[in-house]
């Protein structure tokens, strides 16, 4: 309780005029496109995903850099690209995350460009399978002064955790996760805030009350379950838990299953927030993982010349008049919510 009102004090630390005026832009456009029909928008986003590196160390059977299944290819995001990126946003930007695809601490340079975001006094959150925080990597982390650390832990026991992170140790996590609440301690900060995610799947949904209890144990501040994205669901997967209220998906009459969301047409998403990728190519969502939807490219154009442009509004459109003719949207379960 007390480390999740820290968490939420340091973000409204963080809001400025510019940033609320902004948010306060990017509602009212959001509102006037889905009233008329016609894509609008006068503001920047409030919160963006950017990817360090598509490489990842496990081989997850639901994820593209798991399965190494891109076509896209795989790298390291540069420096200046980023840099040039934070500087043209961060008056207005809210909220950053180092994620996409693939695990962010094989960026050599992952903290240091932390550590450049959180100079801005930009809220700053990542995403990792934890296999790298030793007690060197858990101390920088908490130097680099990021806000918000999500750590996957997928089971309480070895055989529950690899049955979906192959590849994974599970001692591993743990130690990364006892290193980073120890240093924290040790420096006295606030921050990260530490959260295990738990993607409920079949194999490990009778441990739910047993990773409470382990993060507990550890001194993380948040458990949150997460349901799992299966690609090819149609005809179910082992992977689909048996509770429901933990399944993305639903069995019909015949046998086969259909996703649960119904696909209304709009998304707060597209008005609000986007994913750069390590290359630079501005795509509208995080469920575009292999970069079919390009809106453009920061190493030819500036983030604003992307996010005005014709082909960004022309998208929007899209999703306003049928959102499930877009192939990447038949598989979302988020976006229709204003501040999902």
């Amino acid at each position: 309780m007390v480390g999740s009102l820290n968490d939420t004090l340091n973000l409204i630390g963080k809001a400025t005029p510019a940033r609320l005026v902004n948010a306060s832009r990017v509602f009212t456009s959001y509102q006037y496109s889905r009233i008329m029909g016609r894509a609008m928008h006068n503001a920047l986003p409030i919160s963006i995903a950017i990817e360090p590196t598509t490489s990842c160390n496990l081989r997850c059977p639901e994820c593209p850099s798991g399965l190494r299944s891109f076509t896209r290819p795989t790298g390291m995001l540069k420096a200046e690209l980023f840099k040039n990126t934070i500087n043209e946003l961060a008056k207005t930007l809210s909220y950053l995350t180092f994620y996409f695809q693939g695990e962010p601490y094989l960026h050599p340079q992952f903290l240091d460009l932390v550590h450049y975001a959180s100079l801005k006094k930009i809220y700053t959150a990542t995403s990792t399978n934890a296999h790298y925080l030793s007690e060197a990597m858990a101390k920088h982390t908490i130097e680099s002064g990021l806000d918000r650390i999500i750590i996957s832990i997928d089971g309480t026991s070895q055989e529950t955790y690899e049955a979906y992170r192959i590849g994974g140790k599970l001692d591993k996590v743990l130690e990364g996760a006892r290193n980073i609440v120890r240093w924290k301690k040790e420096l006295k900060s606030l921050t990260p805030f530490v959260v295990f995610q738990f993607l409920v799947v079949k194999q490990n949904e009778h441990q739910i009350a047993a990773v409470h209890k382990l993060a507990k144990e550890i001194g993380v501040d948040h458990v949150a379950l997460k349901t799992a994205q299966i690609y090819d669901y149609k005809n179910g997967s082992d992977l689909m838990p048996t509770l429901d209220k933990y399944s993305r998906y639903q069995r019909e009459k015949d046998g086969t299953y259909s996703i649960k969301n119904e696909l209304l047409s709009h998304c707060w998403k597209m008005w609000q927030s986007c994913v750069i990728t390590w290359d630079g190519k501005v795509v509208p969502c995080c469920f575009d993982k292999d970069a079919h939807y390009v809106m453009g490219d920061l190493n030819q154009q500036s983030f604003k010349e992307i996010w005005f442009s014709e082909n960004y509004n022309a998208f929007r459109e899209s999703i306003l008049r049928s959102r499930n003719e877009i192939e990447m949207c038949r598989n979302c379960t988020e976006g229709t919510k204003v501040w999902a």
